[in-house]
């Protein structure tokens, strides 16, 4: 079965504390290359064939830092399809963003994306991976909220979006996808994409 792991950036070094979302420049912190490197070295004892990434740089290093960690490393490769979110509320601060529970979604109509247009990217790359990697296992290093509106698909939930950040019950043990963790997912057969299983790991936290 064809296998796809959707990794979480690491930690970003954002000392000026802003939802950065798809501003450029926002790379990885010390402590986000760690974790990369242990999210890294999990997926290391797989027979991982491929590392894809969202554009944003942080996701770029995050995939660098995980291939690096191969005995022989995996072609590292950017597909926009694990993009962030496309949001109106990029550069606002985190205090203002607390302050609206990290409500991206209310009263905001196009072209910046809701749940189900961020889902209907990570299907695609989904199916991307099974027509061009079929029966292998290929890693996708992506964000927050695209990794758990997966997991919510995957588990049969509706993509409710204030329910992203209670995913207890779908296996995510924080909660919500945290930096470097990995999810897993086992594509079904057939025309229709399908979940056959789906694993969650954050291997950042059992070093």
């Amino acid at each position: 079965m064809t296998k796809v792991s959707l990794v979480r950036h690491g930690l970003v070094h954002n000392p000026t504390e802003v939802y950065y979302g798809r501003l450029p420049g926002f790379v990885l912190a010390e402590e986000g290359r760690e974790q990369a490197m242990a999210a890294g070295r999990y997926l290391a004892a797989l027979p991982i064939v491929a590392v894809y990434h969202s554009p944003q740089p942080r996701a770029a290093e995050t995939a660098g830092i995980i291939a690096a960690q191969f005995s022989s490393p995996p072609p590292v490769m950017e597909n926009v399809l694990l993009n962030e979110i496309y949001s109106s509320y990029d550069g606002q601060t985190v205090a203002e963003m607390a302050r609206r529970d990290w409500d991206f979604y209310s009263h905001t109509g196009p072209p910046y994306e809701q749940p189900s247009d961020i889902l209907d990217r990570l299907l695609r790359f989904f199916d991307y991976a099974r027509r061009h990697y079929a029966g292998q296992h290929v890693v996708g290093v992506s964000h927050a909220d695209p990794i758990a509106f997966a997991v919510m698909w995957a588990k049969g939930r509706a993509l409710i979006p204030e329910k992203r950040k209670d995913l207890l019950d779908c296996g995510v043990t924080d909660s919500y996808p945290a930096p470097a963790s990995v999810s897993t997912f086992t594509l079904g057969d057939g025309d229709e994409l399908t979940v056959r299983d789906y694993a969650y790991c954050h291997p950042a936290a059992e070093q």
